[in-house]
């Protein structure tokens, strides 16, 4: 796999011996490539991430993999909030408001070549490939409701949800009651909780319990799907299932 190597970003420290874990799909919102390169190799931004994927799919590698890029900010996944030491960070020259609004055909094949090298490179499983928005809920939305997903779950880079049996349904049913868990709400928090997601605050904070469920809606469930509550529950038990059966 070619890189262009010639831009480095300044921005970047040690891992301090922390192993690779997550790979973390964010995108620039900026008005194109140039500016993209530009911002993250900018001393004074003090943010940078490992690669950038052009419209064209050219690949931009900025910081070396082996040293900490300053691209996930203040994040959390599977109670670890120091995502920069444990991860790769990919950005996307994609900006919703932009002319550059299109994950396109070359940007997605190299995203998916790059995502299968590292995911060897470093043993990340299926359920280590993140958005942005899943270890931010809370204040990022990127890489977007429009970001293809299924292009890599058909491509077998994220994990694809193995449907449930009724049977299975009612064992996590029935744990959910052993846990004294009554109300969806609280069943679809602990779901979230396991699977990764920052749930610390969202019991008691309608406003954040939003984004949350805003987040995951947006990764998980199709444009029409989205609005459904009963889905979105099931969505999450099924998840929740499949996670604990991939975990290792």
């Amino acid at each position: 796999m070619k890189y262009i190597t010639k831009y480095k970003s300044p921005n970047y420290n040690s891992r301090r011996n922390s192993k690779i874990k997550l790979i973390i799909i964010h995108y620039t919102a900026l008005k194109n490539n140039k500016d993209a390169i530009l911002h993250l190799c900018d001393k004074e931004k003090k943010v940078s991430s490992h690669y950038l994927i052009s419209q064209n799919g050219t690949i931009y590698a900025l910081v070396d993999d082996k040293f900490r890029a300053w691209h996930a900010g203040k994040s959390f996944w599977n109670n670890i909030t120091n995502i920069n030491s444990i991860s790769i960070g990919i950005e996307l020259d994609y900006n919703p408001f932009g002319k550059n609004n299109k994950f396109t055909y070359k940007m997605m094949s190299s995203l998916k070549k790059l995502l299968t090298k590292l995911q060897k490179n470093y043993k990340i499983n299926k359920s280590s490939v993140l958005g942005h928005s899943d270890i931010a809920p809370f204040r990022k939305q990127d890489p977007g409701k429009n970001f293809p997903w299924k292009s890599l779950l058909s491509s077998k880079i994220v994990l694809k949800f193995k449907k449930l049996k009724v049977s299975e349904i009612k064992i996590i049913e029935e744990w959910f009651k052993n846990c004294n868990l009554k109300l969806q709400k609280h069943k679809i928090i602990l779901a979230l909780s396991l699977i990764g997601y920052d749930t610390r605050e969202v019991y008691n904070n309608s406003k954040l319990y939003s984004k949350l469920i805003s987040a995951y809606r947006n990764r998980y469930l199709n444009n029409e799907d989205r609005l459904k509550n009963k889905l979105l529950y099931i969505s999450l038990i099924t998840h929740l299932f499949n996670f604990m059966l991939t975990k290792k």
